[in-house]
């Protein structure tokens, strides 16, 4: 009554819920959670990694603040970045080490998580040969944690069945830049953005899955922007040019312009002479490549081609980035090898403003790929190089014959080999596969095979849920350590709280781990007890390669705010782009190879039974699998659940409107219940749908299609078919908004279902 009468009277009773008063690092601030510190540290989410500072106060993170001064951000974040403090207190953060007991995780300690993995290892390994463990990775750990990580397993567990969750992702443009560079990594700077000519983007929606990637792209007041890509995302809206093409025909499209560049003598002669092998092979394969035909293959007409072609050697410079459009395909690394390819043969690399460029999906994965003996020995160095073996392990003092000459199974081929019974025990570390990976029904039969399922993560998510172990680990903010974004930037990570519960960080989980089995912490980690220890080690196996750290020092990476390898004596403060005059092609001969690669058509086709392509991809809400981002309001409000992008043609077709539910099925299963919003950014006979949420588990009909080179799968085109419901008389409708993301209407069932009928779309 009081409280309502002084509201009444315009009396100010939330003067004091509202008071701001100076803070002295970010000026005006609400008392409420005002910090007692700012903790410097580098976003934990996507690859671009800003700069940012945690507030912390009364030892809980209460604040996430882009950092003004770092060159990535300019003190700008996305909804994720500026929410990103709320994922600590997570509802459902793991608080202790877990055990299935009667079918239900139990609490338990360290020692006896510890005791039963090792225990069940050792059993397995013994029965089964050291092969029959297998480990899935992540590209959310520090480097020092992949490191160490790597290292315990290759060398401590001695299996080669290792792999990350990169290969979900940019395990194509690894493979790309190895087999036409000589080495991974990406050769340009988010710098060059703003210095490009002419900035071409390739199934790259940077706006929603990268959008402080558009600061960069929008400093540059010169630029022309050509956006192609299947569907008219929100990065379409801000191209100067956008080229529809057809789904999965970009490697055809990129053989085309290279073929055009040939046949009018653009080619920059002296720079293949100079830098290149392959080009007169290249010359005769493209000859299956004329403009007519390209632009049958890909939609694209012939005087389009044409002035791309144009396009890309009339400007001065010219930078292409490409993300998950390119790479999750079963050409996935030829056809970055097809966009390399037009940039040698045009001297479009190693200059300001140019240069093939892949843009990272996590955090870290390039730390992953830089040291996590996965796709290659520590310091890209190749399996097999008996060289750069017997030098590793002269480096670190372990005897040669542990090391692998050999890389073991891709992620793909782990979960095959658990099928078939030749592996026994899977270790999956901060990632959440029973959403990520492709058809769902047979991962799911597949892993209900092992004998242990070990889930090392911060949040009990999915695939935490059906463990048989479970360790707890401490997640960003509560942790020490460095990330490498896309360009190439080592960013430190700082620790701003103490982690939850009983959780560790992940360095400190491996380290202790390893002290379960015989020998082997004394001779991968000795001496070591903090993530410094590890960057120590990693500055030595470094040195001297393409990704080299040996110049770095963490005071010097956060003086700098970030240094871009390689940095040593040579580049004291880092290099911005590879292949410059000074950083040659990681070849025998030091020159770039041209690639010979072929076209082909999509693995699984439309048909009268399954007509529509289904594409799938991020929104800009929410992360992944949505274990770090589902428990914050602000982005649970913007993106609460899954929808379908279908074109006004197929929705006439099917009788169907915004806000109305739908079903999606292919030949592996059925995904029901998903909110339909009517939108032009899709051709017709093709749908979009986010792969984040569980409820709408989109990856339910995903198919098994992976690239050969790199094992990454083939997420973005798959057959399926729509299925309309007619809703029965006597249900209401209860309107939802979204906060401008998704406005809808949801159906709201009282005691009776979908009629029988269904509206199919046909061919």
């Amino acid at each position: 009554m009081i409280s309502r009468l002084k509201d009444f009277l315009r009396f100010d009773i939330k003067e004091e819920k509202y008071k701001l008063s100076h803070d002295e690092t970010f000026g005006m601030i609400a008392d409420a959670k005002k910090p007692d510190k700012w903790v410097f540290s580098t976003c934990g989410y996507c690859g671009v990694g800003c700069g940012l500072y945690i507030g912390v106060k009364d030892g809980k993170a209460v604040y996430t603040k882009g950092n003004p001064k770092h060159f990535v951000n300019q003190g700008t974040l996305c909804p994720k970045g500026l929410s990103e403090h709320q994922m600590l207190n997570s509802p459902h953060r793991i608080q202790t080490p877990l055990i299935k007991q009667n079918g239900e995780l139990k609490p338990v300690t360290w020692d006896e998580a510890f005791t039963k993995v090792s225990s069940e290892f050792k059993r397995i390994q013994k029965e089964h040969g050291h092969k029959a463990v297998a480990v899935i990775g992540t590209g959310q750990f520090l480097t020092e944690e992949f490191y160490t990580l790597g290292k315990f397993v290759q060398l401590g567990l001695r299996t080669n069945n290792y792999d990350g969750n990169t290969t979900l992702c940019m395990a194509s443009a690894v493979m790309g830049y190895k087999q036409s560079l000589g080495s991974d990594g990406p050769t340009s700077s988010y710098e060059d953005f703003a210095l490009a000519d002419t900035i071409f983007l390739v199934g790259a929606n940077i706006a929603d899955n990268h959008p402080i990637l558009t600061l960069h792209v929008n400093k540059n007041p010169k630029k022309k922007v050509i956006v192609i890509d299947p569907r008219a995302s929100k990065t379409s809206q801000m191209a100067d040019v956008y080229v529809p093409i057809k789904p999965r025909t970009d490697l055809a499209l990129y053989n085309g312009l290279a073929y055009i560049v040939m046949e009018q003598g653009w080619e920059d002669e002296g720079y293949i002479k100079a830098n290149t092998n392959g080009y007169k092979e290249l010359r005769k394969h493209l000859q299956d490549y004329p403009p007519q035909e390209v632009a049958n293959i890909t939609g694209i007409d012939v005087k389009t081609l044409y002035e791309l072609a144009r396009e890309f050697v009339s400007s001065k410079s010219v930078i292409t980035g490409w993300t998950m459009g390119v790479n999750q395909s079963f050409m996935g690394t030829d056809t970055v090898s097809a966009i390399i390819n037009l940039h040698l043969l045009t001297g479009h690399i190693g200059r300001e403003g140019t240069g093939p460029f892949s843009i990272t999906g996590q955090c870290n994965a390039m730390g992953t790929r830089e040291t996590g003996f996965t796709s290659s020995l520590p310091g890209y160095r190749n399996f097999g190089d008996e060289e750069a073996l017997i030098e590793y392990a002269k480096i670190v003092n372990v005897p040669e014959e542990i090391i692998p000459r050999e890389r073991g199974y891709k992620y793909a081929e782990i979960i095959d080999a658990i099928d078939r019974g030749e592996i026994k025990a899977l270790w999956i570390t901060a990632t959440n596969p029973l959403v990520s990976f492709v058809n769902q029904d047979k991962l799911r039969k597949t892993l209900t095979k092992l004998d242990l399922l070990v889930v090392q993560d911060a949040f009990l998510g999915d695939t935490a849920q059906i463990a048989d172990v479970v360790f707890a680990a401490a997640t960003w903010g509560e942790k020490e350590g460095v990330y490498t974004n896309s360009e190439r930037r080592c960013n430190k990570a700082n620790k701003a709280v103490e982690p939850i519960g009983e959780a560790k960080s992940d360095f400190d989980i491996i380290l202790e781990f390893s002290k379960y089995f015989e020998g082997v912490n004394e001779m991968l980690f000795p001496n070591w007890s903090q993530p410094r220890d590890a960057f120590e080690e990693w500055k030595k196996v470094s040195k001297g390669q393409l990704c080299d750290y040996s110049g770095m020092s963490y005071e010097l990476i956060e003086e700098l705010g970030g240094i871009q390898w390689p940095c040593n004596e040579q580049f004291p403060k880092g290099s911005k782009r590879l292949y410059t005059k000074d950083i040659p092609f990681r070849t025998a001969d030091k020159k770039a190879k041209l690639v010979c690669v072929e076209w082909h058509p999509m693995a699984e086709p439309v048909s009268p039974e399954f007509p529509v392509i289904l594409n799938t991809g991020r929104t800009v809400e929410q992360w992944h699998t949505r274990t770090k981002t589902r428990d914050i309001a602000i982005l649970d409000n913007l993106a609460p659940e899954a929808w379908v992008d279908i074109s006004p043609k197929d929705a006439a077709k099917l009788k169907v409107k915004s806000g109305d539910r739908m079903s999606l099925s292919s030949p592996r299963g059925r995904v029901d219940d998903v909110i339909v919003r009517v939108t032009s950014s899709v051709r017709e006979g093709t749908v979009f749908v986010p792969f984040h949420f569980n409820e709408q588990l989109v990856n339910t009909l995903t198919n098994e299609s992976f690239c050969p080179k790199s094992g990454e799968p083939n997420f973005k085109q798959t057959a399926i078919q729509l299925h309309s419901q007619e809703v029965p008389e006597g249900l209401t409708l209860e309107e939802e908004h979204s906060s401008g993301a998704i406005a809808h209407h949801k159906v709201v069932y009282e005691g009776v279902g979908y009629k029988e009928k269904e509206v199919h779309l046909q061919q």
